[in-house]
């Protein structure tokens, strides 16, 4: 029984985290996840009489507490841009689309130079397959915030899902160039929202496992060569004649994934 159970709990979990989106890797550990707050509230409890505001409602945010932490950023005054921006990050993370996107544009017409809240519209958008609003959006705020791993990363999935496959790459390896460790990190619930969602998976993997070789990281290659294929990649030429794979192309495990029979989706 408790297994059954155990199974219908996972399974309910997956399918809400297939549709909402993630700040890089959803935490799945609490603890993990306060580690990443502001100095000054980590490990402390939102009810702890020292702790401002904003910083209990981090605390809410960390545990997955999002009601809370709506309810508790929305008593801070003045309400800033950053407060509105968090507030939206939250109404996000419960999938409420609608008034994250109500939040974000909040935060924007309180300060039109706030870049974590065009990012976060841009994600909205995106979600919504407007991807001609999302990209307009991630490079305004690129724009202010030239320097962001993240950005470059959501310009990218909304490139690749506009099927301009030299964008996609040009932004991602971009990414890589600012922060090498980006997309093996995990992430928590902070003001800048990234997605990696897409319906181009494999592709998407493709280009991952191409832009680690090409930075000499074979076993990150390999790893996203294999997700690839799990996803129903078909080109299998590129992967075997590409010049970016020649160092892949001499590991044991790549003739292994190779003598995979093909993944039919």
């Amino acid at each position: 029984m408790k297994s059954r159970r155990f199974k219908l709990v996972s399974s309910l979990t997956l399918t809400w985290l297939g549709f909402c989106f993630t700040v890089g890797l959803a935490d799945a550990q609490g603890n993990a996840a306060e580690a990443r707050l502001p100095f000054g509230s980590r490990g402390a409890s939102a009810s702890t009489p020292d702790l401002s505001l904003e910083e209990r409602g981090d605390v809410y945010m960390a545990r997955k507490m999002f009601r809370e932490a709506i309810e508790t950023y929305g008593k801070i005054e003045p309400m800033t841009a950053a407060t509105l921006n968090r507030i939206g990050v939250a109404y996000q993370e419960q999938c409420d689309y609608r008034e994250a996107r109500t939040y974000y544009e909040r935060a924007i017409k309180t300060d039109r130079k706030y870049a974590a809240a065009i990012n976060n519209l841009g994600t909205v958008h995106y979600m919504r397959r407007s991807y001609r609003r999302a990209t307009k959006l991630y490079k305004r705020a690129l724009a202010l915030e030239p320097l962001s791993a993240a950005m470059y990363i959501n310009l990218g999935m909304a490139w690749l899902a506009r099927h301009n496959d030299a964008e996609c790459q040009r932004n991602l390896q971009k990414a890589l160039e600012l922060d090498p460790e980006i997309f093996e990190r995990r992430g928590g619930h902070g003001p800048l929202i990234q997605d990696r969602n897409t319906t181009e998976r494999a592709k998407f993997d493709f280009y991952m496992a191409r832009l680690y070789a090409r930075q000499g990281k074979t076993g990150l290659a390999l790893e996203y060569i294999r997700k690839a294929l799990e996803y129903g990649f078909k080109d299998r030429k590129k992967l075997l004649e590409d010049e970016d794979f020649a160092a892949v192309r001499k590991l044991p495990e790549f003739d292994l994934l190779m003598k995979q029979p093909p993944k039919v989706l």
